[in-house]
């Protein structure tokens, strides 16, 4: 998502998930239910791809952009009516000041929000799903599996 790939192809490991499911052949009640339960919890794993999918877009419209800039100088021109020859300079200056910083924090803080996978300061990283690598990593260790993983580095399968 961080480098802009929306989700427009094939998730690859759909057709190895149907290869799985047409193989299966759940006989024992035991079976049938491990098999349910997988099939629930794959379910589950796609709705939130397609949710992170979603959140990755960008929701916010242009024309609510346009709408929070024009308010956002309408703002401005408004605190500067408030203007007084006969207030101190540093009155004026901390009342424009303070009204401008926080719309123009809060344009800042909508628009981190619209685009949470950006390179930078405040952005989205995968730092869970790197924890969970490294758990996985040690359980195989833990156990002596040594066998070829699903997936290369990348994350296609193989």
């Amino acid at each position: 998502m961080e480098r802009g790939e929306l989700g427009d192809t094939i998730n690859p490991w759909g057709v190895a998930l149907f290869r799985t499911i047409r193989a299966a052949d759940a006989s024992t009640f035991a079976e049938q239910t491990a098999f349910a339960k997988w099939l629930d919890q794959t379910s589950d794993r796609e709705e939130a791809r397609r949710d992170r999918v979603h959140g990755a877009a960008g929701v916010i419209p242009a024309t609510l952009w346009i709408v929070l800039l024009l308010a956002a100088g309408i703002i401005f021109l408004f605190m500067l009516f408030f203007a007084d020859p006969a207030e101190m300079k540093r009155s004026q200056v901390m009342l424009v000041g303070s009204a401008t910083t926080i719309v123009v924090v809060t344009l800042l803080a909508i628009s981190s929000l619209d685009n949470p996978y950006r390179p930078g300061l405040g952005s989205l990283r995968p730092v869970a799903m790197e924890r969970t690598l490294r758990i996985l990593d040690e359980a195989r260790g833990a156990i002596g599996d040594t066998s070829q993983p699903p997936c290369d580095e990348s994350g296609i399968a193989r």
